[in-house]
């Protein structure tokens, strides 16, 4: 999988799910009909903003994209729909061209944090499952927390 088909992927699951979430907030608070779309799409939307959150630092730590670049990426995740057009400006720019950086026909990792990525790449399916894992106890961490107006009541 290229950088631009993975990176791509995660910024329309990223849109998608905020439209779950959207859905589920104006059932709940404006026809207070139900919550279960809040949970469902909230806990969906929680789970892919996780893994979006990885894909930007992870293509940009690779793609070697400049630190406004990686924030901007993040940022565009706090709001709704702005990974769409932020991906399509990483396009635009030619950012997310080409093989890995990191891969195995890349250049050679010099930080920790570049040997961790290059790790990832190169071992997708362990770094997939070691994902998993962390991204599913990240997020069942901050379900049993709550909300974060609720923490430390």
């Amino acid at each position: 999988m290229t950088p631009k088909r993975f990176f791509t992927f995660f910024a329309i699951a990223e849109t998608v799910t905020w439209t779950l979430l959207l859905i589920g907030m104006f059932l709940k608070y404006v026809t207070h009909t139900t919550e279960v779309g809040v949970r469902i799409g909230g806990g969906i939307h929680g789970f892919i903003f996780i893994c979006f959150v990885i894909a930007v630092i992870g293509v940009g730590t690779s793609q070697q994209w400049s630190k406004r670049r990686i924030a901007t990426g993040l940022g565009s995740a706090i709001i709704p729909y702005a990974t769409i057009p932020f991906e399509r400006s990483v396009k635009k720019t030619g950012s997310l061209e080409g093989d890995w950086g990191l891969g195995r026909n890349g250049r050679t990792p010099q930080t920790w944090f570049e040997k961790l990525t290059s790790w990832c790449i190169r071992f997708p399916w362990a770094a997939i499952g070691i994902g998993i894992i962390f991204v599913v106890l990240l997020f069942s961490g901050l379900l049993i927390a709550g909300p974060p107006w609720e923490w430390g009541k």
